[in-house]
């Protein structure tokens, strides 16, 4: 949703917090702010925009040695100035990422108690309340306490109190929040990437846990006011791995990182064709949910016909703001599989929930090591995509089909198959380095495209339609090939733009048979398969590798994804960040 940062130490804090941010965009991009003291008193200075507007009416050279910094996505209010962060009610400034579900009783409460607000934003009651307890309740701690007492939602916040500049104080519930160190001075930020050029040294702070940092030391409490003490972590990654290495966007970097993000997952799980330790045992379970939202349930859908194709095994996949909601049948030899790259999806980690209050056993498949999901899970396997900071997900999605791949092959004991996955990188690389203009030149400036395939191939559909959503603002399809004929077939003329998948022998004549429907009113056609058919059904064609068809899906994405990258950078859109989106979704 929208990315937080802060600083406090012996350096200037306004170039520190607006480098941060500009890896913490992805999180949300309408507008942006940062809080500085001089002089003892709080300065705001916001804009509307993505940040480079902010750095344009910043001074970098405002000697300031605490700060707070917001790049935000909008929920209450749309974007403007006086709804951008940070927010000021008498001594407190406040960042906040997440969302305040009771903020409209907390507001009437505080308009009674002659409190003026001044934005549209649930975010505002946060300083309001604290500047209330504060009144009469000088403790501060304190106050943060019942504070997070009075609040119901998920938030991450970062807060200043006028009163004492010295501090820098932190709390979270919901949405995620870390504490950094380097030589200089303690940070907070939303995500690892924000300090990565600073340190690589973090704290993960916990539901609930205060976070009190000055310049030289940080202090940690739970919600009882008591001291405790945090682990400090070391991220894997490097400064180097969030930079674009001379790409022009994000997205397609990511996407040249997959042959490597295949064989970093291949090989935290597999040696020798064998499994290791760190692929746990499933085998006791019978059914399986897998749950996820967007491509996270997209590639869910992969798994549950991988899974249940070749281990035998009953798998259904469901969306997690539909499945939290619904009746679900449970028995004691039910999995839970929540997928997520952020690993604090709203939804999906309130369905993860919902299954261990039904005492259910749960595994999380995520990106990102110590995230929400990951630790509530009873179990987790990591893939090993690395910081994604395009807001289209490429890389990772195909580093969950890798490890829905050899969950597939665990299960199903046909260990044989690993075999199966030696040398697929080199395939990868293959496709990668294929030109995908000419595909892309025949879609751009069209409105419509549908994406048509059964099975599995469906599943690939629905993850291409949605990445040209994303990236071009084409209004993009996926359809059931055999669903054609019951009515979407009368939006089918001439000169519409069809990706026809089918990439599994026993359903090829089927799919075929549907294309030549649609090419006989006039269609175009790009036929993305694994076999070398000459026909006249198609305009255009892409012949991906044949392989097995456990890892069939971890190639066939691959152009999918080229393509609307190619369609968005014709069409001039902001491809990285696209309108309305934002990377991790922390709110329902």
């Amino acid at each position: 949703m929208c990315g937080i940062v802060g600083y406090i130490g012996k350096e200037r804090a306004i170039p520190k917090i607006l480098n941060s941010l500009k890896f913490l965009e992805y999180r949300g991009y309408d507008s942006s702010g940062i809080a500085y003291v001089k002089n003892n008193k709080v300065n705001i200075i916001k804009e509307v925009g993505k940040i480079k507007a902010l750095e344009n009416i910043l001074d970098i050279n405002i000697d300031s040695k605490i700060g707070l910094g917001h790049t935000r996505w909008a929920t209450h209010g749309g974007p403007s100035v006086k709804n951008s962060h940070p927010h000021k009610v008498g001594k407190f400034t406040v960042v906040h990422n997440g969302i305040i579900e009771n903020y409209l009783e907390i507001k009437n409460e505080l308009l009674k108690n002659n409190i003026e607000f001044k934005s549209d934003t649930d975010t505002e009651v946060i300083p309001a309340l604290l500047d209330f307890y504060y009144r009469s309740d000088k403790n501060i701690l304190s106050v943060i306490k019942k504070t997070i007492n009075r609040i119901k939602g998920s938030y991450a916040v970062g807060i200043i109190c006028e009163d004492d500049i010295n501090h820098l104080y932190a709390f979270r519930c919901g949405s995620p929040l870390i504490v950094a160190k380097d030589d200089s001075g303690y940070y907070i930020a939303s995500d690892v990437p924000a300090i990565l050029s600073f340190t690589n040294k973090y704290i993960i702070l916990e539901e609930n846990e205060i976070a009190v940092l000055e310049s030289n030391r940080c202090e940690f409490y739970n919600l009882n006011l008591n001291k405790i003490k945090k682990e400090i972590k070391v991220f894997e990654g490097t400064y180097e791995t969030i930079m674009l290495n001379g790409y022009d966007h994000y997205m397609l970097k990511e996407i040249h990182e997959e042959g490597k993000v295949f064989l970093d997952t291949l090989n935290y799980y597999v040696k020798d064709n064998s499994f290791k330790d760190t692929m746990i045992n499933l085998k006791k379970y019978k059914r399986i949910h897998i749950v996820g939202c967007g491509s996270a349930y997209y590639v869910g859908l992969i798994g549950e016909y991988l899974i249940s194709e070749f281990a035998n095994i009953e798998v259904t996949c469901e969306v997690a703001s539909e499945y939290r909601y619904k009746k679900v049948f449970y028995n004691d030899s039910t999995l839970v599989i929540i997928i997520s790259q952020s690993g604090e999806t709203a939804d999906s980690l309130a369905a993860l929930r919902m299954a261990k209050e039904n005492h259910v056993d749960t595994l999380a498949i995520v990106n990102v090591v110590g995230s929400s999901i990951s630790r509530e899970a009873d179990y987790t396997l990591y893939v090993k995509a690395g910081p994604e900071i395009a807001v289209a997900t490429t890389k990772a999605f195909l580093a969950q089909a890798t490890l829905l791949s050899l969950l597939a092959i665990k299960l199903s004991g046909k260990l044989e198959l690993l075999k199966e996955l030696n040398g697929i990188e080199n395939k990868i690389e293959y496709l990668l380095n294929l030109d995908y203009r000419d595909y892309a030149k025949e879609i751009y400036n069209h409105d419509n495209v549908f994406y048509i395939g059964r099975l599995i191939d469906y599943a690939l559909c629905q993850e291409g339609a949605l990445k040209l959503k994303e990236t071009s603002y084409i209004n993009a399809l996926a359809i059931s090939s055999g669903e054609l004929k019951h009515g979407t077939i009368s939006l089918i003329n001439d000169n519409t733009r069809v990706v026809g998948i089918c990439t599994k022998k026993e359903i090829m004549s089927k799919t075929i048979s549907n294309l030549k429907e649609i090419k006989s009113r006039g269609a175009y056609v790009i036929f993305i398969t694994n076999e070398d058919i000459e026909d006249d059904f198609y305009d255009k064609k892409i012949i991906i590798p044949k392989v097995h068809d456990i890892i069939e899906p971890i190639l066939t994405v691959i152009p999918l994804q080229l393509i609307a990258y190619n369609v968005a950078k014709y069409r001039g859109c902001d491809i990285d960040k696209p309108r309305n989106l934002a990377k991790s979704v922390t709110v329902e």
